[in-house]
C-alpha cells in the first residue's frame, strides 16, 4: 500500500502562483507513475498531469503551458507548480500514484490506483 499526502492549496487572486506538494510513504517503491487530478464542484474528475519513473512528463491540455509537473524520486515527492491560474482552475487537487507501468492514456481514463485526500485551490477573480 502507497499513502499519499498533499499540501500547499489555499486561495490565490486569477493570475497568481501556487504550488501544490505530495509526499508518499509505505511501499513506495513499487510506484511507478505520480500524477495529479482535480475535481470542481459539479464535474468531474479530470487529469492534471503526471510524472513516470524515468522522469517523462505529461500535463492535461487545459493546463498545459501554466503547471509544471515535477518529481522528487529520493523524496517519494511530486510537485505541481501552477501559474497563470483561472478561476476555472478552482477545484480539489488530488495527488495519485500507481504501480502499473501503463499507458498515461490508461490512467486519465481510468485512474491511479492511490489517492490522497486532496487539498482545495480557490482561485479568485
Amino acid at each position: 500500500q502507497v499513502q499519499l499526502v498533499e499540501s500547499g492549496g489555499g486561495t490565490v487572486q486569477a493570475g497568481g502562483s501556487l504550488s501544490l506538494s505530495c509526499v508518499a510513504s509505505g511501499h513506495t517503491f513499487s510506484v511507478y507513475t505520480m500524477g495529479w487530478f482535480r475535481q470542481a464542484p459539479g464535474k468531474e474528475r479530470e487529469f492534471v498531469a503526471a510524472v513516470d519513473w524515468g522522469g517523462n512528463t505529461y500535463h492535461g491540455d487545459l493546463v498545459g503551458g501554466r503547471f509544471t509537473i515535477s518529481r522528487n524520486s529520493a523524496k517519494d515527492t511530486v510537485y505541481l507548480q501552477m501559474s497563470s491560474l483561472k478561476p476555472e482552475d478552482t477545484a480539489i487537487y488530488y495527488c495519485a500514484a500507481d504501480a502499473r507501468d501503463y499507458p498515461t492514456g490508461y490512467y486519465i481514463m481510468n485512474g491511479m490506483e492511490y489517492w490522497g485526500k486532496g487539498t482545495l485551490v480557490t482561485v479568485s477573480s
